[in-house]
């Protein structure tokens, strides 16, 4: 049967499908509420994993699959654990593999970029939905200048706040989490490299302080130039209106290693965003129908594993797979079976780093940096406890 698959939301998930789906010989048509493809210049790196990076590999045609390996920055190979002087915990390294089973830095604007390369006759800007109804077999997809479309499956990729999730599955509730995070990006200059620690250009650190908060941050190189990204998060973190979030954190961190400090400091004003962290509450299976959901739509996460872009990019290979080599509800099915375990397995895994990294259980945190310094002390435990370290 001839089948058409509208995908309501242009983010990495959602165009990730699109790709495959095209790759594949399947109508699809994506709806975009933004106004342009440049209304979303912004946004930190993201650390693609091996799991992204099959899904990529899979959905992309191999020009642009090649387009993106070579648009990658250092900074997405190994892990590190330090403490607020930045004396080392532990460090992991990933293996070298080919670029299909490996870890990337990326910008998310170029990832997006090239997501939406190629698909100019199938993504459709200003198109805010409304509402969807089953009409004679098939889905019809209302927007709110007043146009619709008619599709065999409507698949909602419309993030965190999705209005298709809000119509399908209105009882699926994302909550709060009491925790704060206010991020930052270090241009990396000549200035900047010359008192950065070279580690932490090096990989990812964790930060494990004392007090009950935490500290991440990454790297991300290109030829040129690139940046430091950090993040700082904390439980009930308070962020006056009148205070620049630069001074919260360099306050909160202020006696943490200098660096650590310089870092937020030196951080451009415009940089620096905070943000509630909220994530979603696992559902039960629901009844299959012609409508699904993908990526933040159905399972948002906190960002504390970096395992969010990977685990949607998982859901767009697997659905783009389903329904090219399935009847439309058996794919469905069977998607929703696969992503519901794995999806909300990452979300419950992502809650939990998160209560970790901002907790106050003064001896949890002394007993964990005591674990990490035996694994660095003992070789074998640290490759048997992080054989599949990354790998969502």
């Amino acid at each position: 049967m001839s089948l058409h698959v509208a995908v309501v939301g242009g983010g990495v998930g959602g165009l990730c499908l699109a790709q495959g789906l095209v790759r594949n010989g399947v109508s699809v048509s994506v709806h975009e509420r933004d106004a342009t493809p440049t209304d979303r210049l912004q946004g930190y790196r993201l650390h693609i994993s091996p799991v992204g990076a099959r899904a990529l590999h899979e959905c992309l045609p191999p020009e642009l699959w090649e387009r993106f390996v070579a648009t990658t920055g250092r900074g997405g190979s190994g892990f590190g654990f330090v403490d607020e002087r930045l004396r080392r915990l532990l460090t992991v390294e990933n293996p070298a593999d080919v670029p299909a089973r490996a870890h990337h830095s990326v910008s998310r604007i170029t990832l997006r970029d090239i997501l939406l390369t190629g698909l100019d006759d199938v993504v459709e800007f200003g198109r805010r939905f409304t509402r969807y109804e089953h009409e004679d077999g098939r889905v019809t997809v209302h927007f709110a200048d007043g146009t619709s479309t008619r599709c065999d499956v409507l698949v909602g990729a419309d993030g965190a706040n999705s209005a298709v999730r809000a119509q399908y599955l209105p009882h699926a509730r994302r909550v709060d989490t009491g925790i704060t995070a206010i991020a930052g990006k270090l241009p990396l200059t000549p200035a900047t490299r010359a008192w950065l620690p070279p580690e932490l250009v090096a990989h990812a650190h964790s930060v494990v302080p004392r007090a009950a908060a935490g500290m991440f941050l990454a790297p991300h190189e290109l030829a040129e130039d690139g940046y430091l990204m950090w993040a700082y998060a904390a439980d009930g973190l308070v962020t006056p209106p009148d205070r620049p979030l630069r001074d919260v954190v360099a306050d909160a961190i202020a006696g943490w290693h200098p660096d650590l400090v310089r870092v937020v400091r030196e951080s451009p004003h415009d940089s620096v965003s905070h943000w509630p962290i909220r994530t979603s509450v696992p559902v039960d299976p629901w009844p299959t129908t012609a409508v699904t959901l993908l990526g933040d739509a159905i399972h948002s996460m906190t960002p504390m594993r970096g395992i969010g872009a990977n685990t949607a990019l998982r859901d767009a290979m697997t659905l783009s797979r389903n329904l090219v080599e399935r009847e439309p509800l058996d794919a469905i099915a069977d998607y929703e079976r696969r992503m519901r375990e794995y999806g909300f397995a990452a979300v419950t895994a992502s809650l939990r780093s998160a209560r970790q990294f901002v907790s106050g259980n003064a001896v949890g945190r002394v007993a964990f940096k005591s674990v990490l310094r035996l694994f660095e002390a003992v070789p074998p435990l640290k490759r048997a406890a992080f054989r599949d370290h990354g790998v969502d």
